[in-house]
């Protein structure tokens, strides 16, 4: 593997993954990131999540209908669900799950993987 340099839009970028604790979409991500880094261009956020994301530190929240979110890896791996707040289109990491689920699907299926979000306001827009 390559070796790649670390320069500190890489790190900007790593430090608004681990302050912001939720998954991110690449506006909220350079938005946060150019705190540290003024200068920080939305096409090098573009590049370096590819990077970080190819280099298994961020995975990527499938967000149907809308824009992909991005989350650290090491919360990614653990099972957890979404809350998505409707006013502000921000999402939030939802610990714990319902379970039951095979409760539910119809008679004779096999039920391999699922996703859920909940959708409401948050504690800042509630």
């Amino acid at each position: 593997m390559t070796a790649h340099r670390q320069t500190k839009q890489l790190e900007a970028i790593r430090t608004a993954f681990q302050t912001a604790e939720r998954p991110l979409s690449i506006e909220e991500l350079h938005e946060l990131a150019t705190r540290d880094v003024g200068t920080l261009g939305l096409r090098t956020v573009y590049r370096a999540v590819r990077r970080l994301e190819e280099e298994g530190e961020i995975a990527r929240v499938l967000v149907p209908g809308d824009s992909d979110r991005y989350e650290l890896a090491s919360v990614a791996s653990k099972h957890h669900h979404h809350f998505h707040c409707t006013a502000c289109d921000r999402y939030f990491d939802v610990h714990g799950c319902p379970g039951g689920l095979n409760k539910i699907i119809p008679n004779g299926f096999k039920l391999e993987h699922h996703d859920l979000t909940l959708s409401g306001l948050c504690s800042s827009c509630a």
